[in-house]
């Protein structure tokens, strides 16, 4: 595996703590974390960090966790939204004339960067 996917496509967190340690964790798995003292050797300890929990995997039969970034999406998920939240949202579908799966759509898109 080169250097640049060593992590498997998982996000990793970077930061100096406040003993002037470096943290490195995964944001996706925010339980999985070394620290060094230098960002590079604490880069360098959550990729041994990172083989050794994949080993574990493995070795229980249990499928590696591949990270949001790798995984495929249909496009549709369903959310539970209190009834007036509900009620307001059509109401204001109709009134732009869209449907109310567009509108959600484009609420989420200019808070989310895609």
């Amino acid at each position: 595996m080169g250097k640049s996917d060593r992590f498997d496509g998982f996000a990793v967190n970077l930061l100096l703590d406040d003993d002037g340690d470096w943290l490195a964790s995964y944001q996706e798995l925010p339980n999985v974390s070394a620290f060094a003292e230098s960002p590079e050797q604490a880069l360098d300890e959550l990729a041994v960090a990172w083989s050794g929990i994949k080993e574990s995997y493995t070795k229980r039969g249990e499928a590696v966790p591949t990270p949001a970034a790798r995984r495929g999406y249909s496009g549709q998920f369903n959310v539970r939204i209190d009834k007036r939240l509900h009620r307001a949202l059509a109401v204001e579908a109709a009134q732009a004339g869209v449907s109310l799966n567009a509108l959600v759509a484009q609420k989420l898109a200019r808070t989310t960067s895609v």
